[in-house]
Parts: C-alpha cells; sequence; structure tokens
C-alpha cells in the first residue's frame, strides 16, 4: 500500500481555470493514484503568495477530505506573517480547532522568509507544542522563488532542528535532496545533481543527527536523489527507513508518479528489505499522522 505524503489538488467550479496553467481537480488527483495504486494521500493547502497566484484556503481542503474521506488527508497551513504580521501571534488556537476537524499536519510551508525569522520561530513553536508534524520547501537566498530560506549547508534547518527538537519537520525540495551527497556546492545544491553519490552528505549528516528530521522523496528533486546512483539509494533507504515518507508531489493533471517504480523496482530486484519498503511506502506515514 501507497500513503502520498505530499500532493496538490483545489477544488474549484470555476470555468476559467480550463484556460490557464492549474492545479489538479480532486477527481484527476484520485484518478492518477489509482492509476498508480496509491490508496490515499495528503493535500496541501497553498497558503503563500510566493508559491502562485492560485492560492487555497485549508478549508478548501477540508471540504475535499469531507467529499473523499477515505482517499484524501487533511493538513492545514498557516502563514508567520498573518494576524498582524508579529512575533507574537498566537498561533495555538487556530493549530488546535483544525486539529479538531481533522487536519493531521501543517504545510506546505513556502513562505520566503528565513528559517531563524522571529516570526517564523515563532509559529514554530505553537506547531511543535500542537503535536502536529509540518513539511517544508528550502529556498536559497536568490530572490524569485518559494520556500523557508537557508544558506548553502543548511545551517538554519539545523538551528530549527535543535531549538525544537519534538517538532517533526518533512524536508522536501532540491534544497536537502541535492545535499545527499558530500560534492554538493553552492552552485548545483538548489538543483538535480547527476551522478556518483560521494560520502559526507549533508542531508545524510541532519537525518543522522536529528529523529525529529524526515525526508520526502517526493518531485524530480526526491526520486532524482534516490536513482542517481542506484546502489547508494538503496543503501540510503535501508539506513533511513524510519525517517522516509513516500510521496509524489502531483501538481498537475497527468503527471507521472516514478516514484512508485523507484521503491517496486528496489523491492522486486531485491536491493531493499521488505521492512523498509512497508516503512516507506506506508507505516511511517501512519506513525507519523497518527493514522
Amino acid at each position: 500500500m501507497f500513503i502520498d505524503i505530499h500532493t496538490h489538488s483545489v477544488m474549484l467550479n470555476d470555468p476559467r481555470q480550463k484556460a490557464i496553467s492549474r492545479w489538479t481537480w480532486p477527481e484527476e488527483l484520485i484518478r492518477i493514484w489509482d492509476q498508480a495504486g496509491i490508496a490515499k494521500g495528503v493535500v496541501l493547502p497553498l497558503a503563500h503568495p510566493e508559491v502562485g497566484t492560485i492560492l487555497q484556503t485549508s478549508e478548501n481542503v477540508l471540504d475535499m477530505a469531507a467529499k473523499w474521506p477515505d482517499r484524501i488527508i487533511p493538513f492545514c497551513n498557516l502563514d508567520p506573517r498573518m494576524t498582524p504580521n508579529s512575533a507574537k501571534t498566537n498561533f495555538t488556537p487556530i493549530l488546535d480547532h483544525y486539529k479538531s476537524v481533522g487536519c493531521k499536519g501543517v504545510g506546505e510551508m513556502t513562505c520566503n522568509l528565513w528559517w531563524d525569522d522571529d516570526r517564523v520561530l515563532n509559529m514554530l513553536a505553537h506547531i511543535e507544542k500542537s503535536g502536529l508534524p509540518m513539511l517544508f520547501h528550502v529556498a536559497g537566498v536568490d530572490r524569485g522563488t518559494y520556500g523557508l530560506i537557508d544558506q548553502f549547508g543548511m545551517p538554519k534547518l539545523e538551528k530549527v532542528l535543535q531549538m525544537f527538537p519534538k517538532l517533526d519537520l518533512i524536508a522536501h525540495s532540491m534544497g536537502p535532496w541535492s545535499c545527499i551527497s558530500g560534492d554538493a556546492t553552492p552552485q548545483n545544491w538548489m538543483g538535480y545533481p547527476k551522478g556518483p553519490v560521494t560520502p559526507g552528505g549533508r542531508f545524510p549528516e541532519l537525518l543522522r543527527k536529528h529523529r525529529n528530521l524526515w525526508g520526502d522523496i517526493s518531485a524530480g528533486s526526491g526520486n532524482n536523489a534516490l536513482v542517481r546512483d542506484p546502489e547508494f539509494g538503496w543503501r540510503f533507504m535501508e539506513e533511513f527507513q524510519d525517517q522516509l515518507l513516500f510521496g509524489t508531489d502531483i501538481c498537475h493533471p497527468n503527471q507521472e508518479t516514478p516514484q512508485v517504480e523507484t521503491l517496486n523496482n528496489a523491492l522486486n530486484g531485491g536491493h531493499i528489505s521488505k521492512t523498509a519498503y512497508e516503512k516507506i511506502t506506508h507505516l511511517n506515514a501512519e506513525r507519523l499522522l497518527k493514522l
């Protein structure tokens, strides 16, 4: 069984959406899941202006989950600048409400602020208190992107991991996954490096040091990290079998899901254990999200 930790879908009754680039509708998402053999998954609200012009409330995702309760797992989303762009905003009542109506996590966190901005730290403290995990996207310092901002080597992420040891943080995007290899550089760490993985990668180091850090294998970033050097990828999945989560990052109506093939080939070829396969495909998500 596969549980998808990372998808995007918007429920809209608006014919204008057919005329522009758009996110999947839930019917399309479920069709993709059915074709790939995915039982259910998380839909992440699109709450931050940096991520696009079509934004989405947590309530929209909750409406989707109410209509497809056996398939869609709702996350809520916050912006550290909301009400009223202060480092003293009390997010706890908001999080308590979303937990009470079924939300299982927070994210995708794509606001373009530094990890250690005082507004971000305040929000993270409240999320840690709530017991919900948070899925995040990492950005570099260049403008014109989205995600929490860090420097090469992700020192700000490590600072947060140390500050909030009870906060489960789910890593996504090119930033962490390019740093699976020790030869990552400031020039390629926001890309999709190819070729053999060398020892000393920063992301594996952080996973070893911080048990509250998880790896979301979705998108080209996660899948590329696992297949660019297959033998390393198999060893990586075995070593971190308790901290990895299957995901696709489905955004578009005809998107492929190569992560399914990556995991199935690893198992069927005898390269990873059935135990690791089952943890990554669904058991870790069930444990983390308390399903």
